[in-house]
């Protein structure tokens, strides 16, 4: 009786410790970046980001139009004061400039996904700012 005690604290304690490992982070590859003559001040910028099995951001925002195009795999998007949506190879989702990106992340805990970002954005500004909720 004492072993099986001792045999379900160790795994708890295993349980716990998973369950403490984040996440593993995306991956983001800055693509291309122009300044948009007809608007001053103000960039394009493409980035492609990688998400590895299980992968997900942290609530955060762009600051910027954000057009996304799945290019891989199975990814579910969220912004503040919207049902998040699935979306696979092939599917588009966008962020508007004052738009709180409070779920992204990878579908699945097995394989990898992949997505280009297209951003319009103020010339210089960051492509992502953490959002501390």
């Amino acid at each position: 009786m004492k072993q099986r005690h001792v045999c379900c604290w160790a795994s708890l304690a295993a349980l716990l410790m998973l369950a403490a490992i984040p996440a593993a982070a995306a991956d983001v590859k800055d693509l291309f970046a122009i300044d948009l003559l007809d608007a001053p001040g103000k960039e394009s910028r493409m980035i492609e980001v990688s998400y590895p099995p299980g992968a997900q951001d942290m609530v955060h925002r762009h600051d910027a139009h954000a057009f996304v195009y799945v290019l891989e795999g199975t990814i579910i998007m969220q912004v503040k004061g919207h049902p998040a949506v699935t979306l696979q190879a092939g599917q588009t989702f966008y962020e508007g400039p004052t738009d709180v990106h409070v779920v992204g992340r990878n579908a699945s805990p097995t394989a990898p996904a992949r997505f280009v970002v297209v951003l319009l954005k103020a010339k210089g500004a960051p492509i992502f700012t953490p959002v501390q909720e």
